[in-house]
């Protein structure tokens, strides 16, 4: 997990842990569309981490202030080295958005872990979520550097804790392409995690095969958004090399037998709304 000049967690029993949260099914009248795939992703997931020692927990489909809970209280845990954190839902610059349609910040969510129960453990954050409203033609243009000025974007980075990395599926002020069978980034990361020496990348190496991938291999088809690319983008505060991911597969054999419907599941009711790309 760490690199060789830092011990392992003396607590062999103590085990990494995931929280997923990922809002597919929006309440009527939010003006928010159904997020076909998000379960795909959550599946998928839940079976990757659940085989690298993860104790995984997922919440589906619920409000603003339940997703502010649920990782305050996953913060004020400890974990044997590592958590993954993993947000799914539609989502502007600096906000994503619960089941409700109230907005939650990213900056208050990373900033719970930075408390002594995560002193000096691995955080990971997977955010598939829309930045902003344009598309990626995938060719090279001037950065807006507007962007950077911006206090709540600044707010954002500012708040991520140390030994944290934080995965974006797009980059600021554009939007975030999700498919039926699963979003880009997600699927992309699971592919790593499976291919032979995968779960044995130092994570910036892990994060940069996820970027490389995605920017090259996916483009957008139909009428609407044929074409358009998607840049993904991380953030590290990382002050060593990391293996969160390192010889989980022996220590989670009784993980195997779990069934994703044996996770914690909070489901809403299926609801029809518009699509959106997000």
């Amino acid at each position: 997990m760490f690199s060789s000049k830092l011990p392992f967690t003396a607590n062999k029993k103590m085990k990494n842990r995931a929280l997923i949260v990922s809002v597919e099914n929006f309440y009527p009248g939010t003006g928010l569309g159904k997020r076909k795939g998000a379960k795909k992703d959550t599946q998928r997931l839940h079976k990757i981490l659940s085989k690298l020692g993860f104790s995984v927990v997922i919440r589906m489909d619920i409000e603003a202030d339940e997703i502010y809970e649920a990782f305050k209280a996953e913060s004020k845990k400890t974990v044997k080295d590592c958590f993954v954190g993993v947000i799914s839902s539609h989502g502007e610059e600096g906000v994503v958005f619960g089941a409700d349609g109230c907005a939650v910040k990213l900056a208050e969510v990373y900033s719970y872990f930075g408390g002594p129960s995560m002193a000096d453990k691995s955080k990971l954050f997977l955010i598939q979520a829309c930045r902003g409203s344009q598309l990626d033609g995938g060719v090279e243009v001037e950065t807006d550097s507007s962007f950077s000025e911006e206090e709540d974007g600044m707010s954002e980075l500012f708040s991520i804790p140390i030994d944290t990395a934080v995965m974006y599926a797009t980059s600021p002020g554009y939007g975030a392409f999700m498919h039926p069978a699963g979003s880009e980034l997600v699927q992309t990361f699971c592919n790593l995690l499976e291919e032979e020496g995968g779960p044995d990348l130092e994570i910036t190496r892990l994060l940069t095969r996820v970027n490389y991938q995605v920017a090259y291999n996916f483009e957008a088809r139909g009428k609407l958004f044929g074409g358009k690319k998607q840049m993904p983008c991380f953030v590290t505060r990382f002050t060593r090399e990391v293996f969160p991911f390192m010889d989980r597969k022996i220590a989670a054999v009784e993980d195997l037998s779990l069934s994703f419907a044996a996770t914690q599941l909070i489901d809403e009711s299926r609801r029809s709304r518009k699509s959106s790309i997000s």
